[in-house]
């Protein structure tokens, strides 16, 4: 659908993505366009595309990222910082800390910008970011039981 490679949708674009795939939209298609475009930039970008085709999670699996975000938020004031990561993620074996390339600081700020969303990296995680990028990872596996015994394993909960 992306005709100019620029990673982003103009109307012209959806529209005629939408017309291509054989949708018929009987003129909803601004409607829907304006659905994808969360933030009214008149565009939709990649990650808005993605985050609208999404399906939703299983109760289950929004179990197990709570657990996730719990073990990491320490101070348990629903916000995880570096200060959270004490502890919980170690980055002693870290090949850019072990070569000294990174400081034991810059590996777990570039941890918890992973999961940042928006652009918005001010070292501090939400549960809401955390939820989001495990919504994305969910997206790509099919069963529940495969998606949790990740999660347990990755967050040895």
């Amino acid at each position: 659908m992306d005709d100019d490679g620029n990673r982003s949708l103009c109307y012209e674009e959806f529209r005629k993505g939408i017309d291509e795939s054989g949708v018929k939209t009987d003129d909803g298609a601004r409607a829907l366009f304006d659905a994808f475009d969360k933030d009214r930039s008149g565009s939709v970008c990649i990650n808005e595309f993605l985050k609208a085709i999404r399906p939703p999670m299983s109760d289950g699996r929004k179990r197990v990222i709570a657990e996730a975000f719990k073990k990491l938020d320490k101070s348990g004031d629903a916000v995880v910082t570096l200060e959270d990561l004490n502890g919980v993620y170690n980055v002693k074996h870290n090949p850019r800390y072990l070569s000294g390339e990174e400081t034991e600081e810059q590996i777990l700020n570039k941890f918890l910008a992973n999961f940042e969303s928006n652009g918005s990296i001010d070292g501090k995680v939400t549960y809401d970011e955390f939820l989001d990028y495990y919504a994305g990872v969910s997206s790509s596996i099919d069963h529940d039981a495969y998606f949790d015994l990740m999660m347990r394993q990755a967050w040895k909960i």
